[in-house]
Order: structure tokens, then sequence, then C-alpha cells
């Protein structure tokens, strides 16, 4: 129950400040969203120093790491965990899986996004 409370403020926080940065930054103007940019990169970096640290001589406990990497890297953006999954299988030398992940990633994304606004309309 503690894990699972650890997730939920973490995403929550992450959450509200995705949404904070996206209010911001994003262009209501031009449509650019730079403010999902900034929170996707900035997500990316985190979750490597997060998890990079829990590897490194356990400097993060467990509750840590399921805080800032699960929680509140995974309310801020997806996509840091989706890069660092990435960041694996190359540093392993998969190759293949990197590529069928992120093609596959990709295309059925936009899929359901498409296929879930149908089925609204």
């Amino acid at each position: 129950m503690k894990h699972l409370l650890l997730v939920f403020l973490g995403g929550g926080t992450g959450s509200v400040l995705r949404f904070l940065i996206g209010k911001y930054l994003n262009s209501t103007e031009t449509g650019i969203p730079y403010g999902t940019f900034a929170a996707n990169i900035l997500g990316s970096l985190l979750i490597g120093i997060i998890l990079g640290l829990a590897a490194k001589n356990d400097s993060l406990s467990q509750n840590q790491t399921l805080l800032l990497a699960t929680g509140f890297c995974g309310g801020f953006t997806t996509f840091s965990t989706f890069a660092y999954e990435n960041h694996v299988f190359l540093k392993s030398g998969d190759f293949m899986s990197f590529a069928m992940y992120t093609i596959a990633s990709f295309v059925i994304g936009f899929l359901a996004v498409f296929f879930g606004m149908y089925l609204v309309k």
C-alpha cells in the first residue's frame, strides 16, 4: 500500500507540473507544443539521473525510486520511461528490439489516438 501511495503522490505532482508547463509554454498562436516538448526532454533527463543514481551503489532506496521515477516522471511524462527503455535496448546491443519497440510505439500510439477519436464521434 505504501508503494501505491508513493507512486500516486509522485504522479500527481508530475502531472500538475506538466500541466503548468504546458499552460505557460505551449503556443496557442502557432499550435507548437513547446511545453510538452520541454516536459518530455526534461523528464527524460530526470529519469536518466534518477535511475542512474538508483543503479549507482544503491544511492536511492526503492521507495525514493518509486516516488521519483515511476511516480513523478511517469506523471510528468511517459516519454521519459520510453526513452530510458530504448536506452537499455541500445546499451545491451539489442537493436532489433529497439527498432521494433520504437516503431510499434509510435505507429500504434498514433493509431490508438485516431481510433479513440473515431469511437467518440
